[in-house]
């Protein structure tokens, strides 16, 4: 810690994070398993990316999303995974004053945009499905770019937003984060100034981010699934179906534990509840969204077989 001009308190340069666990004995085992799941997250998502970028049957709408979602996710596992794994091994677990700032603004940017795409994901496939002889003519190159892009604007807007107010907090009571990374809730709650406008903007724009495009989800499934109904052949059903409960499953994953995260009142959840959460969607999501998404395509499967077979 450093001196303040005023001299009557000492203001923070670095943190201290206590981790998932101040168990000992569980350290290893943590980073044991989180590598493991860090290692898949990069695979899974490179090899999509690859597989992408070098098959020209793939230069689809869906699939120019499903590429952006894993590059996000390798982004955002990046961001918190090689900290949180270095601390499992270090006895002293800190992190600097700009390197939590600087974490926490691409956490928040990539957090961020993975909701936006989320929904613009539902809207293509509900388009897709529902609107099948447009569906081309609806979703033009240029419009998925745009909406591409739209989702990055909206999650960087939200990050500057959000960091630029939590930059103006002052820390000189403690530097001890209970967390695994630097994330908005934990530095709000040891900051020796009053929260309560960040509190504020937390809440609004969370909700702003997270509401609209839960409501597109929802419309977007709930009219895929009315859709799917008329279907008469029952193994078209099922494999539609089949689709639909996958993208589902990683959408509620998602926006489960952001809510929980940044919308529950803090009275309903404990600091382990949060950082369980908090664990789902930074590390463990970027795993499993390449396998909900892609991994299951044959398409996929096919393009990454065919990338193997060229390189051989």
């Amino acid at each position: 810690m450093v001196l303040s001009k005023s001299g009557n308190y000492s203001l923070v340069n670095e943190f201290i994070l206590t981790g998932l666990s101040r168990r000992h004995d569980l350290q290893i085992v943590f980073f044991l398993l989180f590598l493991f799941i860090y290692l898949i997250s990069l695979f899974g998502n490179l090899l999509i990316i690859s597989a992408v970028f070098h098959n020209e049957r793939l230069k689809t709408p869906m699939y120019y999303f499903i590429c952006s979602l894993s590059i996000i996710d390798l982004c955002l596992s990046s961001d918190i995974a090689p900290n949180m794994l270095l601390n499992f091994l270090s006895e002293k677990k800190t992190i600097s004053y700009a390197g939590c700032f600087v974490q926490l603004f691409l956490f928040c940017v990539l957090g961020s945009t993975e909701c936006v795409l989320f929904a613009v994901m539902a809207y293509d496939r509900y388009v897709a499905v529902c609107n099948p002889l447009n569906y081309i003519v609806i979703m033009q190159k240029k419009t998925c770019l745009g909406l591409i892009c739209g989702a990055y604007a909206a999650g960087l807007l939200h990050s500057l937003i959000e960091t630029s107010c939590t930059l103006q907090l002052t820390f000189c009571d403690s530097n001890v984060l209970h967390h695994f990374a630097c994330d908005f809730p934990p530095l709000l709650s040891i900051s020796c100034t009053d929260t309560t406008i960040n509190e504020f903007v937390l809440l609004i724009f969370s909700s702003l981010i997270t509401i609209p495009s839960i409501v597109v989800v929802v419309v977007s499934y709930v009219s895929i699934i009315v859709a799917i109904l008329k279907i008469k052949s029952v193994s078209g059903r099922q494999k539609a179906f089949s689709t639909c409960a996958s993208h589902i499953t990683a959408v509620t994953l998602c926006y489960g534990t952001t809510l929980y995260v940044y919308l529950s009142p803090k009275s309903e959840s404990t600091v382990e509840d949060r950082s369980v959460a908090t664990v789902f969607y930074t590390v463990v999501i970027p795993m499993l969204n390449p396998i909900i998404y892609s991994l299951r395509n044959k398409d996929i499967h096919r393009a990454v077989k065919q990338m193997f077979e060229n390189k051989i």
